[in-house]
């Protein structure tokens, strides 16, 4: 659907539906697991823009909570998309989700992976949600992946994400529906790679021949991906309300920039998404690295040291003159290790103008939740580069410092490593800042002197 301005005839107290808006539900051929915000402003967002036609439905199921699915199915998966720049806000209703629905609804879910006419199936759910190890094997440790290989094995119902595609993966090829994409849209380095090696592991446990036919049968594209959504508030429902003429309570705020980058195949077809801005590539790993270390390194580094700065979002702590000179050094450091042809000056002057759009309210504490997994990509092989080219890595010691002053101040934030985080707090004092870097990367102690560099940088926070 076209970007709207409020209808003059419609009645602002009345909920967005597909009859009243005149807009009609594609046939679902796109299945994705993780329903949210970023979900909907992005690849929903991709689909709604170039699928004219209303042939590229998307079925969206929720990850940990149904309350997403709560919200737009009375909406018949519509909601509003707006857009907000330094300037103004503009809006659109997207119409590309057809359905939807709960993640627990494991029948739909399963039905939907089999039919025929699904050609696609996306996944935002983080990394923690993959369950997959260091090794890219899943994580035997995990007592839900060890539940859900029982499960697989026989009747029962997984609940993990891997698991619950990995059924509908079975029932795919039971049916003999065909090939399809799997398409992970989540911040991992090599994702596509990634979650291809820790599905055929996992399928491998629970019957050989079926990993052989995921190898044979489903392609699992790479993608890097970004645009800046940040919470909804109800200002945020209301601004929807007036710019539509609708009220819609699943409305997402999200910055007018966007960046889609895909590499791999799509056997049974796909949207045009290059016409809303996607771009296709053979070699997506340098694209992944500039936006690992320039955008998520940064955030990730103002996401603690913002904070103990006393900053609660991207844009006030980028307002903050020391901390936006740390953030031009980290980039200084990291540009060294990325490759020619990636427009890099353009690149930060671009980063930069979105962190002081005041009105997109990214806030710092959001940022800073799973900052160990985010460490170990983001500034850990910037810090590891830098040392092994002779130099010290000052400014990206310093991204893995301000975390260390931040949780040595108190402030934990929600980590999917937090017992070992716990673990680490509670030793002698002399051994927290190496239990500390051992959880991030173990590699980060074997260095006496890197050590005391960060002892003495998380110190300086004090």
């Amino acid at each position: 659907m076209a970007p709207v301005t409020p209808a003059s005839t419609a009645d602002t107290g009345r909920r967005l539906s597909r009859t009243d808006c005149e807009l009609p539900a594609a046939p679902i051929r796109i299945v994705h697991l993780g329903l949210g915000a970023f979900h909907r402003a992005h690849q929903a967002w991709y689909t709604d823009v170039v699928d004219t036609d209303r042939e590229w439905g998307i079925a969206s199921f929720t990850g940990r909570s149904a309350q997403a699915a709560e919200e737009l199915a009375p909406q018949d998966g519509l909601f509003t998309v707006i857009e907000r720049s330094a300037e103004a806000d503009s809006a659109r209703i997207v119409g590309s989700i057809t359905e939807a629905l709960d993640g627990a609804d494991l029948d739909r879910f399963v039905e939907l992976i089999a039919a025929p006419d699904t050609a696609i199936v996306t996944l935002t759910i983080t990394e923690a949600g993959y369950r997959i190890g260091a090794d890219g094997k899943p994580l035997l440790t995990d007592p839900a992946v060890v539940a859900d290989l029982t499960a697989l094995a026989g009747d029962g119902s997984p609940t993990t994400a891997l698991g619950r595609l990995l059924r509908g993966l079975q029932a795919r090829r039971a049916a003999g529906a065909g090939p399809l994409a799997v398409v992970p849209c989540d911040n991992i380095p090599d994702n596509g790679p990634f979650v291809a090696g820790g599905l055929r592991a996992l399928a491998a446990h629970v019957d050989t021949t079926l990993a052989d036919w995921i190898d044979e049968h489903v392609s699992v594209v790479s993608t890097s991906v970004d645009r800046i959504t940040p919470r909804t508030t109800p200002a945020d429902l209301d601004a929807a309300t007036a710019l539509t003429g609708w009220r819609d309570e699943a409305a997402v705020v999200t910055e007018p920039f966007r960046d889609w980058v895909l590499s791999g195949d799509f056997p049974a077809g796909r949207p045009a998404w290059e016409r809303a801005g996607a771009r296709f590539v053979d070699d997506i790993e340098p694209f992944e690295r500039r936006k690992l270390w320039l955008l998520n390194g940064s955030h990730t580094l103002l996401a603690s040291a913002g904070r103990l700065r006393g900053h609660e979002t991207v844009a006030g702590a980028v307002a903050d003159p020391v901390c936006r000179a740390w953030v031009e050094e980290f980039w200084d450091e990291a540009v060294r290790h990325l490759p020619d042809g990636l427009d890099l000056d353009a690149y930060r002057a671009a980063l930069l103008d979105r962190f002081d759009n005041a009105r997109i309210e990214h806030r710092l504490a959001q940022i800073g939740q799973d900052s160990v997994t985010k460490l170990r990509v983001r500034a850990v092989p910037v810090v590891l580069a830098e040392r092994t080219a002779g130099r010290s890595g000052a400014a990206a010691v310093r991204v893995i410092a301000a975390w260390v002053a931040l949780v040595r101040a108190g402030t934990v934030p929600t980590d999917v490593a937090g017992e070992q985080i716990a673990a680490a707090l509670a030793q002698p004092a002399d051994r927290v800042l190496p239990e500390l870097l051992a959880v991030i990367d173990p590699r980060l102690t074997a260095d006496a002197a890197l050590v005391a560099e960060l002892d003495a940088a998380a110190a300086s926070f004090a």
